[in-house]
Order: C-alpha cells, then structure tokens, then sequence
C-alpha cells in the first residue's frame, strides 16, 4: 500500500490539491492545516470529504481554541496577523472539526508499528529537525513503541534512523521552509517499508493573487512561498 503522508498545509489549496493528485491507497495528515494561507476552510473540507485521518497541529489548536501558536519567533507575527483573517473565513463546523482532532494516530502494518504525531510524541510544539542531536530526540521519543514515527511541524522533509526508529518528516504541503519552493509530502510503502520525500509542482500564482486580495502582510507572505523559506 502506497500511504501518502501530509502536513503542514497552512490554508494553501492549491498545493494540498497537487499532492492530493500524487499516486496513493490511503492518506494521513499530520496536522498544521490553518494559518498562513487565503484558504483554511476549503483545505479542512477537502479533508472531511475525503475523510483522511487528521491530528491536531499547534496553529489548529491556536485557532480552535484561541491560544498562542507557540511557534517560532521569525513566522509568528505572520500567524498572529493572519488569525483574524482565519476566524473570519472559517465557520463553526470548520471550528468543530479542529477542536476534535486527536493528539496521534497509530497503526500496524504488516507487522510494523507505526506512529502519527504533529511535532513529536510528547508536545506539538518541539521541534525535530534533520540536524537534531539523536541524544535530543531519544529525549523526545523516550517510551515510544513504534518502528516508524511520523512527523511534521519543522517544515523540513527527511527520513532519519534514530536506534530502532525511522523517522520520517514530509516538510510541508503549504509553507516550505528548506528552499524548496514545491510543495512537500512523503510516501510510505507498506510492503517495502521504504519512505520517499515527493516535492510537487502547482499554481504559485493563484496562491499569490488570492493573498493580495485578501489577507495582511500580504507582499512577506507571498515572499515566503516564493523563498521556500
């Protein structure tokens, strides 16, 4: 089974609807689906139509229930400035289906433990990077049963081993942050157990005249996306 992993989608349709379009059997998202971007609500109904299995991002939680990101100190001015504008376009049910999301998911496949989270299994506020200390993650993932962990919040991809665990970081669907200014996920293949960082191309345009339009500092937001970073 091809299981395509997402997170970090940050309001941005367009690119949630690319990586939608990638080859897959099933779908988990990872969290992160609002703020940021022109388009929150519309991201939230692609999931619940499709019913893809959705934890709770940090920028979730802020919005569902009106508390601090806890994110870092370069993008959460953007995140602060963008809450209105998010409040303002999502409705109650979009509320409600934040409120609801679960902390991690977990699975078996073919005899292998997997493990969904935002950020990491204690908090989805800690950040594992590619170039975290593997003494820091052991800290992080310390009683943790699980073969693979899965992760995103960092919005860098990489697939890393840390003693019996892999780890694997799609990056992010909406927000980029490693200079790469397609949209990020990963594929894991469940016979193979074989994880693969997919980078897709789509309509940077759109995602830029629906900005302008509508949401403040609108020139740094798009600036980001046309960085990656």
């Amino acid at each position: 089974m091809r299981l395509l992993i997402i997170s970090d989608i940050h309001g941005n349709k367009e690119a949630l609807d690319a990586v939608m379009n990638m080859p897959h059997d099933d779908v988990i998202c990872l969290g992160d689906l609002v703020d940021y971007g022109p388009s929150p609500g519309k991201c939230i109904d692609v999931l619940v139509e499709k019913k893809i299995p959705t934890i709770m991002g940090n920028h979730d939680n802020a919005v569902a229930f009106r508390m601090d990101c806890g994110c870092g100190y370069t993008y959460k001015h953007l995140s602060q400035s963008t809450r209105e504008y998010t409040w303002n376009v999502l409705d109650d049910a979009h509320l409600e289906f934040l409120r609801k999301l679960p902390m991690d998911i977990r699975r078996k496949e073919n005899g292998k433990k997997l493990y969904f989270t935002h950020a990491s299994p204690i908090s989805f506020y800690d950040y594992i990077k590619p170039d975290t200390p593997e003494e820091t993650i052991k800290e992080l993932i310390k009683g943790v049963s699980a073969d693979f962990l899965f992760m995103g919040h960092s919005h860098l991809p990489f697939v890393r081993k840390v003693a019996d665990v892999t780890l694997v970081n799609p990056g992010s669907v909406g927000q980029p942050r490693d200079g790469d200014t397609r949209a990020s996920c990963a594929i894991f293949d469940t016979d193979t157990f074989q994880a693969e960082i997919i980078r897709v191309e789509y309509d940077m345009e759109v995602v830029f005249d629906k900005v302008r339009k509508n949401m403040p500092n609108a020139e740094e937001l798009i600036s980001i996306l046309k960085r990656g970073k």
